[in-house]
């Protein structure tokens, strides 16, 4: 079995958890509020922002005998670069207040994810980022475009609402397929179960933060 085979596997249970939290679900139903949609970009921004700086962290934490590690990281950096002014930027053409989410400070769920991943790249094994990128990338890649569609419609709102949501989307079905090759090369056994602990663990704290957004479900019974 291919390591990211067996990353997929042993990471089933956590991502079909995530996938199961009502907000993700009446999401991609469009079955949220504008609210808490807003709610929800708040929080990514909040998770985003630190994508650049825990790359980097991890690219600069690793020696040369994880140099193909390291080049990929450095392309990761500049791809995910400025992400987090798009999600700014849907806020405002949402309604929402931009400038206080950016000054502002991320829920505590959210918060524990963010300080778990700076924790273990900085002070376990770097190469566990990988796992984040998992979690994130492969969410992304199998729900964003997807959900961005689904509340575009049910809300009425334009597609300049969802820039961060319809590019990551596509992005990331690209970038998934360079994740896959990338960890077929992976043969450290202590890297391995770096990457799949983090990855466990941060599709639990992605999903405590998905629980955190405010949402009434009886109003997505009534849509």
């Amino acid at each position: 079995m291919s390591f990211f085979d067996r990353l997929e596997r042993e990471t089933a249970a956590e991502r079909q958890a995530l996938y199961a939290v009502p907000q993700i679900l009446d999401g991609l139903a469009g079955k949220i509020s504008r609210e808490t949609y807003v709610a929800y970009l708040a929080e990514a921004y909040h998770h985003v922002s630190h994508t650049v700086p825990l790359l980097s962290l991890a690219r600069d934490g690793m020696d040369e005998a994880h140099a193909r590690f390291r080049d990929a990281l450095v392309e990761y950096v500049a791809e995910e670069t400025g992400h987090e002014r798009w999600i700014l930027a849907d806020i405002g053409h949402c309604g929402g207040d931009a400038e206080a989410v950016r000054a502002g400070q991320p829920g505590e769920a959210t918060a524990r994810m963010v300080d778990f991943a700076y924790e273990y790249v900085g002070f376990v094994n770097p190469m566990g980022m990988f796992g984040m990128v998992f979690v994130l990338e492969g969410t992304s890649s199998a729900l964003a475009t997807y959900g961005a569609s689904a509340v575009a419609t049910s809300l009425g709102l334009g597609p300049e609402c969802f820039s961060y949501l319809s590019s990551h989307g596509s992005l990331d079905q690209e970038h998934m397929a360079f994740f896959t090759h990338l960890m077929e090369t992976v043969d450290d056994p202590n890297d391995q179960e770096a990457i799949i602990h983090v990855a466990k663990t941060v599709f639990g704290l992605f999903a405590d933060m998905f629980r955190s957004i405010p949402h009434r479900t009886e109003l997505a019974d009534a849509v």
